[in-house]
């Protein structure tokens, strides 16, 4: 078996599967982000030693996905946002290792998201892929002929933190990134401009889907800035295909028409088409491209 693992801000899921990526048993537990690295990475053991119980087989490896950036060859977190204590600079694979004694590998969430939808979700086999989460924030990372590029500081494909969308200040402390309209936190900061009115981005899909002039319009822009940022992509990269996950792709119905009409009105400068999806494998994403980097590292062959 293999396990992979997804460190969030506020759960922490951990699964075991076969070498075919198969999940046999999955459990979710609550992140304890404020006590710090040491505690955050005890959870997930613990949460793992419940599954090896009910699942008696040998673990060959494991895989973590975590968010914010990370040095994913040292296996040690290198920035984390202020949610996470005593994360920044934690050692995780090290102390993975000394634990389970058996090889850990450390990814950026995203990144294990795109692994996860190239290796079993519905990209799967394709060699040119940008995956996008519109969450919270914006995140991307970049599968170009087959492998993962992270870059040399681990942010490539970063798209959510790209500047040209505008020029309302983002979280990061940049200005006009894409992350200022197409995140959770964007969609109900723009909609509350506009109308006075608080809501979550789910509520502003539920508001959107009511036909609220104001709640559409937002998604548009959202929709819009994506289908940019994929034709920046596509230009730099050749990138064939797009996978959208995270929480903001929920409202599917209201983002893919105007990433649709966007891309139509200006097509990538390859005069081919990009196919653009909505992520297939859900919440488990991360955790499964976690397992299958540590399934990939330690060069073990899916059952065919």
């Amino acid at each position: 078996m293999f396990a992979g693992v997804d460190i969030g801000g506020t759960t922490t899921q951990v699964l075991l599967c076969t070498a075919d990526l198969d999940v046999v048993d999955s459990m979710e537990v609550p992140t304890p982000a404020s006590e710090g690295g040491q505690a955050m990475v005890r959870a997930a053991l613990d949460a793992l030693g419940v599954l090896r119980a009910r699942v008696p087989a040998r673990l060959l490896g494991i895989g973590i996905g975590a968010a914010g950036v990370v040095d994913s060859r040292a296996g040690r977190i290198l920035v984390a946002s202020d949610s996470f204590n005593s994360w920044a600079g934690f050692a995780v694979t090290a102390t993975v290792e000394e634990a389970l004694g058996v090889p850990a590998f450390l990814d950026n969430d995203v990144n294990a998201f795109l692994r996860g939808e190239v290796a079993k979700g519905v990209v799967r086999g394709e060699p040119y892929v940008l995956g996008m989460t519109l969450g919270t924030g914006v995140g991307g990372a970049l599968w170009l002929n087959g492998e993962l590029l992270d870059g040399p500081h681990g942010a490539a494909g970063e798209v959510g933190h790209v500047p040209g969308f505008g020029d309302l200040p983002c979280t990061c402390g940049g200005r006009g990134h894409l992350e200022t309209l197409a995140s959770g936190r964007a969609i109900r900061a723009r909609y509350g401009e506009r109308t006075g009115r608080l809501l979550t981005a789910r509520g502003v899909a539920e508001a959107a889907v009511d036909g609220d002039p104001d709640a559409i319009a937002v998604y548009e822009a959202a929709g819009a800035g994506v289908a940019r940022a994929i034709l920046i992509t596509a230009g730099l990269a050749d990138i064939t295909t797009v996978v959208i996950g995270g929480g903001v792709s929920g409202a599917w119905d209201l983002l893919q028409p105007s990433i649709r009409a966007a891309l139509a009105a200006e097509p990538p400068v390859s005069g081919h088409p990009i196919r653009v999806v909505q992520a297939g494998l859900g919440g488990g994403a991360v955790a499964i491209g976690a397992a299958s980097r540590a399934r990939t590292e330690l060069g073990v062959v899916a059952q065919v």
